[in-house]
């Protein structure tokens, strides 16, 4: 498997990350996030795009629109209710990775459940922001 485009999808309030529970979530924005991942990217000689939405449809089109070979998706809120993103993940057959920047499993019992894990190609929780870089990272290394 050649991976070259890769896409980093982030859920729903993502977008008020630096300011929302900086306790469980810390204290860097989405801005932030991407920005690393951009540049990190670019010394893997990758491409990357990122995207971020609130809504359940969006985030459903977005994923049948695709043309990459790797996602990268923090579903937020969506992990433990969106049986429409799983599907449109399982329609699309491009691998990806599910990463929570808390961890999950040591939080409020529903967030332990994920509708996506099954199909992931592996789940990335509880390592901050730098979880993503870990998949991107992970996903480079599937090239050789």
């Amino acid at each position: 498997m050649e991976i070259k485009n890769i896409t980093v999808i982030h859920g729903p309030n993502l977008n008020l990350l630096g300011q929302r529970e900086p306790d469980h979530y810390g204290t860097l924005t989405l801005d932030d996030i991407n920005s690393t991942l951009t540049k990190e990217a670019s010394i893997l000689n990758l491409t990357l795009e990122v995207y971020q939405s609130n809504g359940e449809s969006e985030i459903v089109d977005k994923i049948q629109s695709l043309k990459s070979d790797f996602i990268i998706i923090n579903p937020a809120a969506y992990t433990h209710s969106s049986v429409a993103i799983r599907d449109a993940l399982a329609a699309m057959g491009i691998p990806f990775i599910e990463v929570h920047i808390s961890n999950v499993f040591a939080r409020e019992d529903f967030r332990k459940q994920s509708f996506f894990s099954d199909i992931a190609v592996g789940v990335i929780s509880g390592l901050g922001t730098e979880g993503y870089c870990a998949a991107l990272n992970y996903a480079a290394k599937l090239n050789k």
